[in-house]
């Protein structure tokens, strides 16, 4: 079994985005049985909050379901457990590093930016800051159907 994590600072905005829209892409795939998806944040700041009402409001928009949401911090276990862990930007790469130490140096092959599955490398723009959840949900969406594509010509899934 696949399993991925996705990764933002808060767990409310990006992250959980990414987990939504990459469980719909697995489901109209079919192999929601050989996936496991899930989100988690760098920071403490949002522990138990839901994912934040302009981030509902954007994947309603686009026809991806959620669900109740509770934010949680990444922890070791994690990083044993899942096989891939996908950041939306370089700070969340490097609080994972600062926050795992050992444990991230350890498996520092499986951390990776979401947008380095496209043609154009680099962060997932930031709605928190822009308010433009739109542009977010676009970058979010090109990076997860590139994240599948790599998972289906790696066969591993």
């Amino acid at each position: 079994m696949t399993k991925i994590l996705f990764i933002c600072h808060g767990n409310i905005c990006r992250s959980p985005m990414a987990e939504h829209i990459m469980n719909a892409m697995v489901r109209e795939a079919g192999l929601e049985r050989s996936m496991r998806i899930d989100s988690a944040a760098t920071s403490r700041e949002e522990i138990g909050n839901d994912i934040y009402p302009p981030a509902k409001r954007v994947l309603a928009a686009h026809g991806i379901p959620y669900g109740r949401h509770a934010a949680r911090q990444i922890t070791a276990q994690d990083v044993r457990e899942y096989g891939l862990i996908v950041a939306m930007e370089e700070w969340n790469l490097r609080n994972m590093r600062r926050a795992l130490g050992s444990v991230y140096e350890k498996n520092a092959g499986k951390f990776r930016l979401l947008m380095d599955f496209t043609g154009r490398p680099g962060e997932v723009s930031d709605p928190w800051y822009t308010g433009d959840f739109e542009t977010a949900y676009r970058d979010i969406e090109e990076g997860c159907r590139g994240l599948l594509a790599y998972l289906q010509e790696q066969e591993t899934l």
